[in-house]
Order: structure tokens, then C-alpha cells, then sequence
């Protein structure tokens, strides 16, 4: 019997008994029915983006992209921060976790500066 990896999404039945090889199930959605395709709210980032004097016209799509690639900013700085909570045996982000992110990284170097602001 093959091991299966915690949190491979194999179940136990997929695993077999008899050794014989088990029927892959078909994947389970990634959104349930009415489920949100983004976390932000797509009325403020469309506020965020009419906000800015140099863009005239913003479409649905681009501004569903730039919410997720929002996200997916927060999500990464948000993980690199709280390693550096952990090296310093905290689960809590304080803003010098985020700084020493922003210090660490160097895809964050444009950060830098505004880092020193507050």
C-alpha cells in the first residue's frame, strides 16, 4: 500500500485495501457555487483605481486581476513576515516583521522606502 502525504487530498478509500490500484476520484471544485472569486471587495479596488488621475478607463477583468494580484502580494509578504516572527519565537506579525520582510527580500526592495515613512 502506497503512503499518502497529510494534506495530499487523497481519502482513505483512494488508498485501497487489496492492493489494487484505486480509481482516482475526479477533483473537487476549487469554488463552490456563489463562492467569491476574489477577497477584495472589486468596488473598492475599482475606487482605488478610478482614484488615480493617470488611468481614464478600467475594465472588469483588469480590475478582477489587479484584486487577485493584490492578494497574492498580501499572501506573500504576509509569509515571508511571519518567518520572521517565527525566528524570533512569536506567531504574532509586528511591523518590524514586516520590515525585516521587505529588508530580507529583494523582490520587495520598491517597499524600502516607504518602510522608513512610518
Amino acid at each position: 500500500m502506497a503512503a499518502v502525504a497529510p494534506g495530499s487530498g487523497a481519502s482513505r478509500e483512494e488508498e485501497g485495501t487489496g492492493g489494487d490500484a484505486a480509481t482516482p476520484q475526479p477533483p473537487a471544485p476549487t469554488s463552490a457555487p456563489g463562492a467569491r472569486l476574489s477577497r477584495l471587495p472589486l468596488a473598492r479596488v475599482k475606487a482605488l483605481v478610478k482614484a488615480d488621475p493617470d488611468v481614464t478607463l478600467a475594465g472588469q477583468e483588469a480590475i478582477f486581476i489587479l484584486a487577485r494580484a493584490a492578494e497574492l502580494f498580501v499572501e506573500t509578504i504576509a509569509k515571508d513576515a511571519y518567518c520572521c516572527a517565527q525566528q524570533g519565537k512569536r506567531k504574532t506579525l509586528q511591523r518590524r516583521d514586516l520590515d525585516n520582510a521587505i529588508e530580507a527580500v529583494d523582490e520587495f526592495a520598491f517597499l524600502e522606502a516607504l518602510s522608513l515613512d512610518y
